[in-house]
């Protein structure tokens, strides 16, 4: 017979083994996955038939209500820039503009502030000498993709809350007939936003045959989220990333249109990536360490992408099979790139209601112009 301080031992160590095991089980458990969604900042430039445009803040605080979006053009054949932001809106809330390359018109909307509840619209096809007023009974979203303009006219808005309208036309966009396209809860719940664990829309766009376009943030690492819809069904269109990706959850930060396709901007981990679509098969570049945070980014003519990161540094690709090339440096104060003439960049320098234009030439800035903005500070208070 057994000691029976022996089995009292026993009995007490086999509890305690439950109870510890018990705790190791409880604290090994697996949190749903996650994801710190990141958006582009709402500076960028952009080319349409018009010219090249460019959206940056000026003024001052924004706590004190003393940023001011504007909007400049420097119209095609031209080597200068001018003022043209929309008037008599407030744009504190910051702009958004989008234009086909090959299109007419540019689309600029306002983002929401001093107490209105919906963005207004403004939209041009004389670079910006003239405005038509229009109306979006909605808030549009924090991004710089938040409208696409299709080379035929049709107009696409990305919503504060995901959800994504639809105009046929820029005149029925201009006068407010807008109907909805979808929302995020049912592109998350599709059967291609259930295989990436869609979280956030970040952008709109066109593809070929006026093919509306969606883009955001998954849960899932390795997929990109891009989707196509088809006839009122949504499909996977986005690229399969280069090996070594497959353990990132990856963001897109940009999508337009091209001629023959689309380009996109993916954030995959702490790399950015370059991607453009031809109809046929996706062409993804190698990626580029996204150091020090994105500032801005943009496309140009050609499917071509650039990024403004922190410190002044500056990244360029040409197009699909191109690679990342390094600009020298950007100015100071430089709140946006914008394709220049000649194939170049200029770099829009921002000091308060001064803007400064620099002109890449044989890898150093130069500067070529200066324009004093007509701030009213305090006006929106």
């Amino acid at each position: 017979m057994k000691d029976p301080l022996v089995i009292r031992r026993a009995v007490l160590g086999g509890l305690l083994a439950v109870v510890v095991a018990g705790c190791g089980s409880q604290a090994a458990s697996v949190a749903p996955p996650s994801i710190v969604v990141q958006t582009a900042p709402l500076a960028t430039s952009l080319v349409t038939s018009q010219g090249a445009w460019a959206i940056a803040v000026m003024g001052g605080s924004a706590a004190s209500e003393n940023n001011f979006w504007q909007l400049f053009v420097r119209p095609a054949g031209a080597s200068r820039w001018s003022l043209v932001t929309p008037p008599a809106v407030a744009d504190n809330g910051g702009l958004v503009a989008a234009g086909a390359e090959g299109g007419a018109a540019m689309l600029v909307g306002f983002r929401p502030s001093q107490g209105l509840t919906f963005s207004p619209l403004a939209m041009s096809s004389d670079t910006g000498k003239n405005w038509a007023p229009g109306l979006l009974d909605a808030s549009l979203a924090d991004v710089p993709d938040a409208l696409a303009v299709s080379a035929s006219g049709r107009i696409l808005a990305l919503l504060r809350d995901g959800t994504i309208e639809v105009a046929p036309t820029a005149a029925a966009a201009t006068a407010g007939q807008w109907s909805q396209l979808t929302t995020l809860s049912a592109l998350a719940a599709s059967a291609p936003g259930r295989r990436c664990g869609l979280v956030a829309v970040s952008a709109v766009s066109f593809g070929l045959n006026d093919t509306p376009m969606a883009a955001g943030s998954c849960l899932r690492r390795g997929v990109a989220g891009i989707f196509a819809d088809s006839g009122g069904g949504w499909q996977a269109a986005g690229p399969s990333l280069p090996a070594g990706f497959g353990g990132d959850q990856v963001q897109v930060f940009g999508l337009g249109g091209t001629k023959d396709g689309n380009a996109a901007l993916l954030l995959a981990g702490n790399d950015l990536l370059a991607a453009w679509w031809d109809g046929t098969r996706w062409a993804v570049s190698a990626p580029v360490a996204a150091a020090g945070g994105i500032a801005a980014s943009g496309f140009g003519p050609g499917g071509s992408i650039w990024v403004l990161l922190g410190g002044g540094r500056a990244e360029t690709v040409t197009g699909a099979g191109g690679s990342w090339q390094a600009l020298a440096p950007a100015p100071a104060g430089t709140a946006t790139l914008a394709p220049g003439p000649g194939g170049g960049y200029d770099a829009l320098a921002v000091s308060g209601s001064r803007l400064t234009v620099w002109r890449l030439a044989s890898a150093a800035w130069a500067k070529v112009q200066v324009i004093n903005v007509p701030i009213e500070y305090g006006s929106s208070s």
